[in-house]
């Protein structure tokens, strides 16, 4: 026969095991919520409209006095990965060939898309980007000097003519080409971005100067042979927030 004092026993310890059930049930349900909603947080990214200069082309017209140029870059956020860029900028740069000597200054436009490849942790808005641009120059070319080529080897005429030093002008010339980018944009501070680009270029179609082929369009770059150039790009830039999604 079971004692009194027995089941007191029993009782109290049946009370304290539905005690620490009870309290490990609610702090296992407390952790369940608390997990639920951190892993429920959604992490908001700025939308906006980036604006900024490429700062390279000021370094070049320091180092280089044949060139000078400026260029003014801006990007809008459309989607997660996706931007619609444009770049808007002049140029003018000399070419001293070996036997000419032109100027082409101008402005132009040119419009895509950057697509970023790179994952950022949370709450960051770095990028690894791929782009398409199509670009359009609308310039004027002019030939300061040339020295036609008369030499006559099979007659033993090997006498450069006379540098001729008279200038000719021709103006609304213009140029259309595609490019393919590949950049990193980093984030340094607080909407401040530095971006660092290069691209090649496709000359679609231009229109020269009477008797003398275009060597330089703004935006394009030299005008190689095979109609095909090569861009560099170094920008500071600032992001204008708009939204958050």
């Amino acid at each position: 026969m079971i004692k009194p004092q027995h089941m007191y026993k029993y009782f109290i310890s049946i009370c304290f095991l539905f005690v620490f059930a009870e309290s490990f049930s609610q702090e296992q349900k407390r952790d369940t919520i608390l997990n639920t909603e951190k892993d429920s947080i959604v992490y908001k990214t700025n939308y906006g409209f980036r604006l900024g200069v490429d700062i390279s082309k000021p370094i070049k017209s320091l180092i280089d006095g044949a060139y000078s140029g400026f260029e003014i870059v801006g990007d809008y956020r459309i989607k997660k990965n996706f931007y619609i860029a444009a770049e808007v900028g002049y140029e003018e740069e000399t070419s001293a060939e070996d036997y000419t000597n032109s100027t082409a200054k101008g402005s132009y436009i040119r419009l895509g898309v950057n697509y970023n490849a790179y994952k950022n942790w949370l709450d960051m808005n770095n990028e690894v980007f791929v782009g398409y641009r199509y670009g359009f120059s609308l310039f004027d070319q002019t030939l300061n000097s040339y020295t036609p080529n008369v030499s006559d080897a099979e007659n033993g005429n090997y006498f450069l003519a006379d540098m001729n030093t008279t200038s000719s002008t021709a103006t609304n010339l213009n140029a259309h080409w595609s490019e393919l980018m590949l950049g990193v944009k980093a984030e340094t501070f607080k909407n401040l971005y530095v971006s660092f680009s290069v691209s090649y270029k496709v000359l679609m179609s231009v229109k020269d100067q009477e008797d003398f082929k275009t060597l330089f369009s703004p935006g394009f770059n030299r005008i190689f042979e095979s109609n095909t150039g090569f861009g560099f790009n170094y920008t500071l830039s600032y992001l204008i927030p708009f939204s958050k999604k």
